[in-house]
This record gives structure tokens, C-alpha cells and sequence, in this order.
């Protein structure tokens, strides 16, 4: 029994030859020798045990079992041709479904905005977003880009996107009820809740000066957003991001705290597991990186 590429390969060349009109027109179409493209022909005949072709010096005629033989190759063909075109959008377009992980805190007030205009202009994308304050397995979830915040670990492509400012701050009543921190050292006597494994502060102030304390934390937590609800009760002092608090410092429901010292900003990466990246990804990456830029 002929193995199937090498059947799809001599369907493919008898197409070539039904449509130049000539073994010579395919081989020059397929970049072969027209030794090479009678070869497959005579295999076919020979497989098959009837004549596809009536040869005469001027040209090449289809018999019955020719033309029946052909209308499968052209259908065959076109089939190929439309796989192909389908992965040429792919590439090209954004299209297909786009899953993205995220932060809970970063994904839920930044991927919305950032994404929504792509999703508005291409109706063939669909979105389904994760968010996770702990970082999960991009493998086993089928996840196609995940954003991330902070130092990435090795093994897969971290793209940066933009740096997040971040912000110590509090609740009016956590300040009015506790020493005044004048200074970052006085953080190690404030009620300090933790994001993740958090141990030392290191802040910058305006003229240079760079010290680094170790607060004791009286809450740890991996979510950002639990973090920031025990900061608005009034439980302690904590680092933010600055883009994700705008409305509570506006508002006055946090204040900043040692505001001429500054944190070291936090990466935003887009992380995947290849180099190689179909279109709906590349597009999610260009879109995410231009709304970081205008904040």
C-alpha cells in the first residue's frame, strides 16, 4: 500500500500537470525535472491499473478515470489551500481564542481597558482571562500570555511592558492612631502588611539618600487586592501600586506615606513560552504595551 504522503505527493503532481497542460509546464511549477514528474505519473497509472492521461505528441487529454481522479486532487488541493490560508490569518490577524493570566488586582483594572479596543476591532478574537495573584503553570492552564509582575524567574520569554510605580500608604485612622513615620526606619514600629514574601524596603529619597528597612508584618498576604482592603480599614501601612489607588488617594481614603521617598517600581512583563508568537498574542502584547504607555 502506497503511504499517504506519498499519494498526497503524486495527487498534487498529476493536479500540476492537468492544469499546465504539460509534464514540462508542472515541472517547471514544482521546480522538479519532467523526468521526475513522469516518474509520478507512471507510478500512479501503474498503482491505480488504469490510464489517467491520453499522450500525443502535441498534448495531454484526460481519460474518464482521469478526470474523475483529478476533481479528488483539485478538491484535495483546495482544502489545502484553505488550511493554509486559515493559518496565514492566524499569523496575520488576531484571531481564535486569546487566554491571558494575570495579577486579580492588575488584570481586573488595567486588562479590560487595555484590551477592550482589540476585541471591539476584531470580532473573529475571543478573550478568556485568569487571574491569579500566585503564578500558575502556563503549560498545563493552555495559557498564551500571562502578565507579571516583578522579577521573572528563568525558563520562559519575559517581554517588558512598562514599569508600575509603587506607593506607601495608609488609612487617615491608621495614622491617627499610631506614631508619625517621619522617616523609613519608623516602619519597623508601624503596622506593616505585607504582599508575598516582602521582607526589606529599600526606598530613594529626592536628593539620593537610599535606605533599606525590614518591617515586621502583622499581615502577609499573595493578593494585592486583600492587601489593599486591610489598608483601607485602617489596619496598617502598605506598598501599592500607584496606577491601581488613584480613586482612594483622590478621595482621601488613602494618604501617602514618607511621600519624598520612593519605592523602587515594579516591572510589568508579558510572559509566554515561546519566541514564536501567532498574531492574536502579538497584537495582545503591542495593545497591552501601548495603553502602559499612555498611563
Amino acid at each position: 500500500m502506497i503511504p499517504v504522503y506519498e499519494e498526497l505527493r503524486r495527487m498534487a503532481v498529476f493536479a500540476m500537470v492537468v492544469e499546465e497542460g504539460s509534464m514540462n509546464g508542472a515541472a517547471k511549477r514544482l521546480g522538479i525535472t519532467p523526468s521526475a514528474v513522469s516518474q509520478h505519473i507512471r507510478r500512479l497509472e501503474t498503482d491505480s491499473g488504469v490510464a489517467l492521461l491520453h499522450r500525443t505528441t502535441r498534448k495531454l487529454t484526460l481519460t474518464t478515470a482521469g478526470s474523475t481522479y483529478y476533481r479528488g486532487c483539485r478538491q484535495m488541493l483546495e482544502a489545502a489551500r484553505e488550511v493554509r490560508q486559515r493559518l496565514d490569518e492566524m499569523r496575520d490577524a488576531p484571531v481564535g481564542e486569546l487566554r491571558i493570566s494575570a495579577p486579580v488586582g492588575f488584570g481586573g483594572m488595567i486588562l479590560p481597558e487595555a484590551l477592550a479596543p482589540l476585541l471591539a476591532a476584531n470580532p473573529g478574537l475571543s478573550l478568556e482571562l485568569l487571574l491569579h495573584d500566585e503564578q500558575i503553570d502556563l503549560v498545563a492552564h493552555r495559557i498564551d500570555l500571562a502578565v507579571r509582575l516583578g522579577e521573572q524567574t528563568p525558563g520562559l520569554i519575559a517581554r517588558h511592558l512598562a514599569d508600575t510605580g509603587m506607593m506607601l500608604c495608609a488609612a487617615p485612622a491608621c495614622l491617627a492612631a499610631h506614631p508619625a513615620i517621619r522617616h523609613p526606619r519608623d516602619l519597623e514600629k508601624a503596622q506593616w502588611l505585607a504582599l508575598g514574601e516582602e521582607r526589606a524596603v529599600t526606598l530613594t529619597h529626592a536628593d539620593g539618600r537610599t535606605e533599606t528597612c525590614r518591617p515586621v508584618a502583622r499581615l502577609r498576604s499573595n493578593s494585592i487586592i486583600a492587601t489593599r482592603r486591610f489598608t483601607l480599614a485602617g489596619l496598617g501601612v502598605s506598598l501599592q501600586p500607584t496606577q491601581e489607588i488613584t480613586q482612594e488617594l483622590a478621595s482621601g481614603r488613602l494618604l501617602p506615606v514618607l511621600p519624598d521617598w520612593r519605592a523602587p517600581a515594579l516591572g510589568v512583563f508579558a510572559v509566554t513560552r515561546t519566541r514564536e508568537l501567532p498574531a492574536r498574542v502579538r497584537h495582545a502584547i503591542d495593545a497591552l504595551r501601548h495603553y502602559l504607555s499612555g498611563r
